[in-house]
Formats: structure tokens, C-alpha cells, sequence
């Protein structure tokens, strides 16, 4: 949760039984899309079921990355998802998770200050496209860091248990 996310309001989504979600801030019924959007915007969002209370928020989130998976460019490959069920029931299963948290928040935060830096949320998309050679200094060398250190660490990791790549 970043510093600015702290200080709104959790923003309340109701799940009626059928199926609909009711954003009781705005008075109003949302889409899964609309939810995204939210986290999108980084607004802490929980999501409740509306008979129990029952904290729905992680099967919510689970069902927008799925849907995100189905509809174009994959983000995990059929190997890294086989490989994160297989953590499941694992000793390691705890670790797994703060490990990937870690990593992507790693990643997360060089995105935002390489936005800061220039000044342009999009800036990322815009290296991403641009030749090797034509990046602002030092931000090649530390993409190349930033992904020795994580390959470097998995490669750690996975070693302690005997599972290579």
C-alpha cells in the first residue's frame, strides 16, 4: 500500500448474491472493470459480501487477473503458473508469496521513480520501445540491475530446494 493510498477511505464494494457490486460510496452498482479502475488509481478497495460480510476482496482480485489473462497478452507464462501451485502445500508457500510481493513492489517503486524522474507517467512505455542505446544514462544499467538481482535471488531460492530452471 503506498503513502497515498493510506490516507483515503477504504473504499467499500458490496457483493449481492446475484453477483452485482454495489459501491456503497458512490450509491452506485460497478463492474468488475470499474473495480479495476479503482485499483488502478491505487484506491484501497475491500470487497464484502452483502448477506455475511464476509471479506471477499482477494476472490475479486483473483477474478480480475484471470479475466486479464484471458483477454490478450498474458502477464505469467503456463510454466511460472504451474510452478506457483506447485508452492502450494510447500514449506516454502509463506516465503513464496512475500518473495513475489517483494519483487514486484522492487519493480513497482523503479517504475514510479523513473516517472518522477522524467516527469511523465508513462515514461516506462516509452523506454520500453526506445533502443538500448538511446536511454537516459544509468537506466539501462539499472533495469539490468534490478533483473540480475531478481533472477539472482529466484535462482537462490530455487536452489535451496533443489528445483532448477
Amino acid at each position: 500500500m503506498t503513502a497515498q493510498s493510506s490516507e483515503r477511505a477504504e473504499r467499500v464494494i458490496k457483493k449481492y448474491p446475484n453477483r452485482r457490486l454495489y459501491d456503497t460510496s458512490t450509491s452506485t452498482y460497478v463492474t468488475l472493470a470499474e473495480v479495476k479502475q479503482l485499483v488502478m488509481q491505487h484506491e484501497p478497495v475491500v470487497v464484502k459480501d452483502a448477506k455475511t460480510g464476509e471479506d471477499l476482496t482477494r476472490s475479486i482480485l483473483l477474478q480480475i487477473i484471470l479475466e486479464e489473462e484471458a483477454a490478450g497478452a498474458p502477464m505469467f507464462s503456463e510454466a511460472m503458473l504451474a510452478n506457483i501451485i506447485r508452492f502450494y502445500g510447500h514449506a516454502m508457500q509463506g516465503h513464496m508469496g512475500n518473495y513475489i510481493e517483494k519483487n514486484v513492489q522492487m519493480f513497482s517503486d523503479f517504475q514510479s521513480k523513473l516517472a518522477e524522474q522524467t516527469g511523465s507517467p508513462d515514461a516506462w512505455a516509452k523506454m520500453m520501445q526506445m533502443p538500448q542505446a538511446m536511454l537516459p544514462a544509468g537506466y539501462a544499467e539499472q533495469m539490468q540491475k534490478a533483473q540480475d538481482q531478481i533472477r539472482q535471488q529466484t535462482e537462490q531460492m530455487m536452489g535451496m530446494f533443489g528445483l532448477k530452471r
